[in-house]
């Protein structure tokens, strides 16, 4: 647990899910800017005024990473908005350590209807600009010319493309000088903004480099990983997937645009397929994948959610997964040795876990730890994928 000291107050922080060898903090220096900004009436720190917003109407915080701006907003009662499962879980429990009230915020998903006024509009720049592009155009009609548009971001984060991108959609745009590797986005919203119609979700067709996979559809919501072409992982790992073995439970772990779990439902029409991501984005279009490439009807799984925590030990004969090694701008190997640690308990005996990976992550040393042994099913220079049984 971190103290977060902010002119709202001191709050005890935490990211999720709790781990008390997690040495990263569940705020920066983008948001400790922002919330500066918000406390206090000077000028900018590029020179021009900046009056402190008025936070009493509809508050609502896009993109927030682990609650730190909610929970330091609670008292305005905001609306959250964000794409991430483990974000709404890292925020219910940092609101309740802070004591605030639980109806004191809302928490909305990036797939929900966003509300229909915004007075002042919060943004945390995603790594992604497709899913900012995406999140802007859905709030834009909620957008009024009196509405206060502060935006916030580690410096390697706001690009000359951002602020065409607020410009285009909400308004004329400018940005503050840095402070501690973080800038604030001042955005003017137009009386009337018309940013057009939204180019979301994208859908493509597989060539023939996709193998087996060939000619299936893929549907993209903003923000998936690789959303306008296959990355060259899963390319990969399509040529390797496990023969079909008929009637089984296959998860898609980590799923994105749930390719890999759509590409062995094709394969085995008698399998149960269960898609799993903590991206709403992701789960929505690996659902929309599913269903443009199977047969009308015919069930399936989809979970957002924190891993595997949701499905019952013993429950699945095969998991698919392709694991993350970021967590926002981090690099680190804690969400991969999670799904690892999971997809063991949720596998029968006998069941197997597939893992792509670049070779270089060195995933079966803990493979070999958990499962006892791991294989190597196929490699290229850069990836290589391993089979680990559950004994």
């Amino acid at each position: 647990m971190k103290r977060f000291s902010t002119p709202m107050g001191e709050f005890d922080l935490t990211r999720f899910p709790e781990d008390p060898r997690d040495r990263l903090l569940p705020w920066d220096a983008a948001d400790e800017y922002l919330l500066r900004h918000l406390a206090e009436p000077v000028a900018a720190a590029d020179g021009t005024p900046a009056a402190r917003a008025d936070l009493d109407g509809s508050v609502v915080v896009l993109g927030d990473r682990w609650g730190a701006l909610t929970t330091a907003l609670a008292a305005h009662r905001p609306v959250q908005i964000t794409d991430s499962f483990l974000t709404q879980q890292a925020t219910r429990a940092n609101l309740a350590r802070n004591g605030a009230e639980a109806s004191a915020v809302r928490l909305l998903t990036t797939r929900d209807t966003p509300p229909d006024r915004v007075d002042v509009l919060l943004v945390r720049v995603p790594k992604s600009l497709a899913l900012l592009e995406d999140q802007l155009l859905r709030l834009a009609p909620g957008v009024h010319a009196g509405t206060v548009v502060v935006g916030t971001g580690k410096v390697t984060e706001i690009h000359t493309s951002t602020l065409r991108l607020f410009e285009r959609i909400l308004g004329p745009t400018r940005t503050s000088l840095a402070a501690k590797k973080a800038r604030l986005i001042f955005c003017s919203p137009a009386a009337e903004p018309r940013p057009g119609p939204s180019p979301w979700p994208l859908e493509y067709v597989l060539g023939d480099d996709a193998g087996p996979a060939a000619g299936l559809t893929v549907v993209n919501h903003a923000g998936v990983f690789c959303a306008d072409r296959l990355d060259i992982g899963t390319r990969f790992f399509l040529h390797h997937l496990p023969r079909s073995r008929g009637a089984e439970r296959v998860v898609d772990l980590g799923c994105g645009n749930g390719v890999l779990g759509t590409a062995a439902a094709v394969a085995n029409p008698e399998a149960e397929v269960v898609f799993v991501d903590e991206s709403y984005q992701a789960v929505a279009s690996a659902e929309a994948t599913f269903r443009a490439n199977t047969a009308a009807g015919r069930a399936a799984g989809f979970l957002a959610g924190d891993g595997l925590s949701a499905l019952p030990a013993g429950s699945a004969d095969l998991v698919l997964n392709n694991p993350p090694f970021h967590s926002h701008q981090a690099t680190t190997d804690t969400t991969a040795h999670r799904m690892f640690t999971g997809a063991r308990r949720v596998l029968r005996p006998g069941g197997e876990l597939w893992v792509v990976g670049n070779r270089h992550l060195g995933y079966h040393v803990k493979l070999r730890k958990l499962f006892g042994a791991c294989e190597v099913v196929a490699g290229d220079p850069k990836f290589v994928i391993l089979r680990a049984v559950r004994r």
